[in-house]
């Protein structure tokens, strides 16, 4: 009986044994996942831990430690909260704490030499309504979108720096000396922070908006060169096909709105790096980020009639065929073109031939879609609903043309590199753009 309990025990101590070796080995690929797919990260966590050894050196100099005692935990404080993935997110959160720090120091000093001066019953009544004062005016300032989207973390220290120090039971002098060893070290620990960040390895926040815009455009004009062949085809053998991942694609696009504002933000507070100059016009970028949204959208409409489950019959369908196609092939050209100037920081105009092209296919859609209304008025209903897909892609047009110029203006303001159209020697022979004919002189 006691041998069976212990072979019970033993195969259960096994299987505890192997759950936890499949859960080690789980974390383990879980990581290495995290790593494959930015390496960027791995570098990250390595600058983090540099800075925090570069900064804890602090205690083990004496002539700072001497200076500076236990206020040098601020400094490590302050390498933790303000080192970010991106340069951006970084200066941005050491400026803020730099600033309001120096700024909550000397108002909290100048609070705490009023009190004083009131004689030891006003001291604690001056010093309650300074703070309720100061935290309740920082406080509301907060609530301002501006101050919240920029300076939010500036006011939240601002907030605990005025209080620290204004409420400190020190005389005069310790608290000047509190307030100097407070800015001091948040000074060294923010400078170190963005030392390492900018100079090691940097991720520019203002780099990925920039990619993140272009690829979205792209992620549109997949949809677009793919939508005329899926829709017109979607019923042949009665079924509706699946989608496929460039069909799906556009989907990110609409909940984009988000990201981009804060990456523009962050990227305001970025020097001047590679091609991008300071001051860079990110908000024309939010320009061009919310046209291709509101296209995004007009997508998104589309994408119902493709997915539909009920489909108009393919005779009908095929009236709108040929200008539809067209349409839809060529503003995703153009959207290419566009993602690819833009990736590239380059002027170009190669997108013009296709959003003319569109809009001549756009003309015959008009009249093709008239005409039918009168040669098939048994099908009226079923034309009718074709219409709305012809006016969503007359829409997209539009669409097309408004992010091509926003574009446009954003390669100018961002001084994009002007690109010269490659001529081959035939076409700039070429007097007419009729036909070209070979004429053979035999001697």
């Amino acid at each position: 009986m006691a041998s069976s309990n212990n072979d019970h025990d033993q195969v259960k101590a096994a299987g505890l044994f192997e759950r936890l070796r499949g859960k080690i080995v789980k974390f383990g690929l879980m990581l290495k996942k995290l790593g494959q797919d930015d390496p960027r990260r791995i570098v990250h966590s390595l600058k983090v831990a540099l800075a925090l050894t570069l900064i804890s050196m602090l205690f083990y100099f004496e002539p700072l430690y001497d200076g500076f005692g236990l206020a040098a935990m601020f400094a490590i404080l302050t390498v933790v909260v303000v080192f970010e993935f991106t340069v951006g997110a970084t200066i941005g959160r050491g400026l803020n704490r730099m600033m309001s720090t120096v700024v909550a120091a000397v108002l909290a000093i100048g609070a705490h030499r009023l009190a004083t001066l009131s004689g030891n019953q006003g001291e604690p009544i001056l010093i309650a309504l300074f703070v309720f004062v100061e935290a309740g005016i920082v406080t509301f300032f907060r609530f301002i979108p501006q101050m919240k989207a920029r300076y939010d973390y500036g006011l939240l220290i601002f907030n605990l720096t005025f209080c620290l120090i204004s409420v400190s039971g020190y005389r005069d002098d310790e608290v000047i000396r509190l307030g100097f060893e407070r800015v001091s070290t948040i000074i060294i620990g923010s400078c170190t922070a963005v030392t390492v960040c900018v100079f090691i390895r940097p991720v520019w926040i203002g780099v990925e908006l920039h990619n993140q815009i272009a690829t979205n455009m792209e992620k549109l004009a997949n949809f677009l060169e793919d939508f005329g062949d899926e829709y017109f085809t979607v019923s042949e053998n009665g079924q509706i096909r699946d989608n496929s991942s460039s069909l799906q694609g556009y989907k990110s696009v609409l909940t984009s709105k988000g990201s981009e504002d804060t990456m523009a933000n962050l990227a305001r507070w970025e020097p001047g790096h590679g091609r991008f100059r300071f001051p860079h016009p990110w908000k024309q970028y939010l320009k061009v980020g919310t046209l291709t949204r509101q296209c995004a959208f007009k997508i998104e409409a589309l994408n119902n009639y493709l997915t539909s489950e009920t489909q108009t019959p393919q005779e009908v369908k095929s009236i709108i065929q040929g200008p539809s196609v067209v349409i839809s092939s060529e503003c995703g050209k153009a959207l290419k073109e566009l993602a690819t100037s833009m990736k590239k920081m380059t002027k170009s105009s190669s997108n013009e031939p296709h959003i003319a092209k569109s809009k001549d296919a756009a003309e015959e859609l008009k009249a093709v879609i008239r005409s039918s209304l009168c040669k098939h008025p048994a099908d009226s209903l079923h034309i009718i609903q074709e219409g709305a897909v012809a006016s969503l892609l007359l829409e997209i047009i539009t669409c097309i043309e408004k992010i091509a110029d926003a574009a446009h203006k954003l390669a100018s303001q961002a001084h994009f590199k002007d690109v010269k159209p490659t001529v081959t020697p035939d076409q700039g022979n070429s007097v007419t753009d009729g036909p070209h004919h070979v004429i053979t002189i035999e001697g």
